[in-house]
């Protein structure tokens, strides 16, 4: 069991879902802010965070989400996004525990099928919703709403609290 890669994987379901929390008191306004340089508004990047996810998951597992996620779709709304954001957070979190040193991944790239080592997908899962985690806090600061600490120190202290609650 590879626990301590799993543990990147926990703090990507903690970030994932904080950032939901956090824009889900947001107006209609300030979920359709934009800006150069990132994804796009605030809800479609936040749906291309999940659906991003449900791909690496699908890339290990071979299975297809119930409702792929389709650009131009309208917005599912926070409690889905939360739904499936735990449930590929999860899938990502028992991907990573059982990961085998050197384990290759098939995956179609323009008309070829290539072996790829997982590790390097799942190094891409991490830093795309760090990437477009990173969008949405400048998003959110660019209209004067103070982002979600979502950084390490920030998880750091999310998971003693829930340790100590726990004692």
């Amino acid at each position: 069991m590879n626990t301590e890669l799993a543990d990147f994987f926990k703090f990507n379901l903690w970030a994932n879902l904080s950032l939901l929390d956090a824009c889900s008191n947001l107006t209609d306004a300030q979920l359709d802010a934009t800006a150069r340089g990132t994804y796009g508004n605030i809800r479609a990047t936040l749906v291309h965070i999940v659906a991003g996810e449900e791909g690496y998951v699908r890339r290990f597992t071979g299975q297809q989400p119930e409702a792929a996620f389709r650009e131009g779709d309208p917005f599912p709304g926070f409690d889905e996004l939360r739904r499936r954001a735990r449930q590929s957070g999860e899938g990502l979190i028992a991907i990573a525990e059982q990961l085998e040193h050197g384990q290759l991944l098939q995956l179609s790239y323009q008309g070829q099928v290539l072996a790829v080592p997982a590790i390097f997908v799942l190094i891409q899962a991490i830093n795309h919703g760090a990437d477009h985690r990173s969008q949405v806090a400048t998003l959110l600061s660019q209209q004067d709403v103070m982002p979600p600490e979502l950084d390490g120190w920030a998880y750091y202290d999310a998971v003693s609290r829930l340790d100590s609650s726990e004692s």
